[in-house]
């Protein structure tokens, strides 16, 4: 019973602005993010892998529902007796007989999964830590402006979440070559003709049988002609081996391992993935409609990627007739494309992998090294004599969870000083560790200040040191999208008029408003701006000052 020692004061506040939302759960980021893993993370890697099939195809394993059963102990003990805050995972397993229709269920145990506390942090070994939130590059498509600009005109990049890279260029004698993997470079056209004439994952048609044919997909373009007069192939499979010798330089070139390679390079989902958000992502920056279902490259990625490509030199003026493209287009103003061109460190292309998607990644690895060995098991044993408990080893996945939560540079020990440097702690966002940048190879411009930090990074709170700019802090208000884009609240106006909606936008969405600061004056009775000039960012990323109508958003906190 508690026992009031002193009357209620009335608390008052001095603050100018008015008040309009509160601070959400500050380690949401931390909790949500591990809740999906358990809840659909978790199903989403099962199924990567389910079912397992021997080498002959007659042999299966299927996984079904799993569960976690309680933690044999409890956090206290743990800290006390140095042991790990964990659940027991169980999983219906089947073997199946394709040959005979026999099946054989059994529940498995996986291993102790490693639970989070209600704190948002996890408990190995009587310790506490902290899995910091991960800064990457988002997968897609990217237009840049060129490396060195004496050699190329623009670059083009599709980057997977896992797979091979496909780089394009338009060099300074205006011909258009694709690098796959970094590895020697090939005309484009010469990938083109090489591409299936049907798409196999959505079943668009791609007709690159003749010069022709092909001029007539980019319009005539001047750089996909010149293209043409260098492609040393003719034929889609003259083109095939052509690409086979760039990747694979030394190896006997045969039609069936062209066809086999170029497949596995791009279009095999075993080995290629965009991931829901690469595939969001290139929807919306090439303008195609695949279905979000499409997780590997399509043909009409690559063909709208290329146009793209094509069309940047046109659009800044360069001269078609020019002998040296590169240098033509250093001197002219980049004004007309300059919404075109994708910069890295832009927040609408850098997304946060939370917690939940960095243990799906590390179970993901344990699960692909476990399929081996369930493989091999059911190759060498006696199929008379096969249950699911025989033939699945969970070691590999336990291991592979030991080695992250243990020595990984994501997970920490938890900054325990005082309670603001715990809560930091858990906030923290890092561009290092496994598939991000090293504090060696970053350059300047990941580690500074972007405008679009505002409202979701903090521009202050880094350390100093080699570490600096690679190292921040997520913003107060700042939430999580369901693709990992770090978004900020604004209250909705309308005709002048501002209303209490509060809209969450992410730096690609808020780049098509005019918004105005939270400080700007507005009448509390009536809802309007009392200024007629209101000072706002423009969907340019200027400051400028605009009427109250042709404001669209407002700011929630100065």
């Amino acid at each position: 019973m508690t026992t009031r020692v002193a009357a209620p004061r009335a608390r008052k506040t001095f603050s100018r602005l008015k008040h309009v939302l509160d601070l959400p759960n500050l380690i949401d980021i931390q909790k949500a993010s591990f809740q999906w893993f358990l809840e659909e993370g978790l199903r989403e890697t099962i199924d990567d892998i389910s079912p397992i099939e021997d080498y002959t195809g007659t042999l299966a394993v299927e996984f079904g529902e799993y569960k976690f059963g309680d933690p044999p102990v409890t956090i206290q003990e743990c800290r006390e007796k140095d042991l790990t805050y964990q659940a027991p995972l169980s999983m219906t397993v089947r073997f199946v007989n394709k040959e005979t229709g026999e099946i054989r269920e059994q529940t498995v145990f996986m291993g102790d999964f490693p639970m989070m506390t209600e704190w948002g942090t996890f408990i190995i070994n009587g310790t506490e830590r902290v899995i910091v939130t991960q800064l990457v590059r988002s997968p897609g498509a990217y237009l840049m402006e060129p490396k060195d600009p004496t050699k190329q005109v623009f670059t083009a990049n599709l980057m997977p979440s896992r797979g091979s890279w496909l780089e394009l260029e338009i060099d300074k004698k205006g011909i258009v070559y694709a690098r796959i993997d970094r590895k020697r470079k090939l005309p484009i056209t010469t990938l083109l003709r090489a591409l299936p004439e049907e798409d196999p994952s959505t079943g668009w048609k791609l007709d690159t049988s003749s010069n022709e044919a092909i001029m007539k997909l980019f319009g005539n373009s001047i750089f996909i002609a010149n293209t043409l007069e260098k492609d040393p192939s003719a034929t889609e499979d003259e083109a095939l081996i052509e690409v086979f010798k760039k990747q694979r330089p030394g190896e006997p070139p045969t039609l069936d391992n062209a066809r086999n390679l170029l497949k596995a390079l791009f279009f095999d989902p075993k080995r290629y993935d965009l991931t829901k958000v690469g595939r969001y992502k290139l929807n919306q920056r090439l303008g195609v409609d695949v279905p979000e279902g499409t997780r590997v490259l399509t043909t009409q990625d690559i063909i709208s990627l290329v146009r793209k490509l094509v069309e940047l030199p046109d659009m800044l003026g360069v001269d078609p007739e020019s002998k040296d493209f590169a240098a033509d287009s250093i001197v002219l103003s980049r004004d007309p494309i300059r919404g075109e061109l994708d910069e890295y460190e832009h927040f609408g292309n850098r997304r946060l992998r939370t917690v939940g998607e960095l243990i799906q990644e590390a179970f993901r690895v344990g699960l692909y090294r476990m399929e081996r060995v369930v493989r091999e098991r059911m190759t060498t044993e006696d199929v008379d004599t096969i249950t699911p408990q025989t033939i699945i080893n969970i070691r590999p996945v336990v291991a592979a969870l030991k080695e992250f939560f243990g020595s990984s540079q994501l997970s920490q020990f938890m900054d325990q000083t005082n309670s603001l440097a715990g809560l930091t702690h858990r906030r923290r966002l890092s561009a290092l560790g496994a598939g991000g940048l090293t504090r060696e190879r970053a350059p300047i411009e990941v580690r500074d200040v972007h405008p679009t930090h505002y409202g979701r990074m903090c521009p202050i709170e880094t350390p100093e040191g080699p570490n600096i700019g690679l190292i921040g802090s997520l913003a107060s208000f700042a939430t999580v999208s369901e693709f990992g884009f770090v978004q900020t609240p604004y209250r909705k106006v309308a005709n002048g008029k501002v209303s209490d909606e509060i809209v969450y936008l992410d730096a690609a969405e808020e780049a098509q408003y005019t918004i105005a600061q939270a400080s700007a004056l507005v009448d509390e009775k009536t809802g309007r701006f009392i200024e007629d000039q209101v000072l706002c960012r423009s969907s340019e990323g200027e400051a400028v000052t605009a009427r109250p109508k042709d404001v669209e958003f407002m700011d929630v906190a100065p």
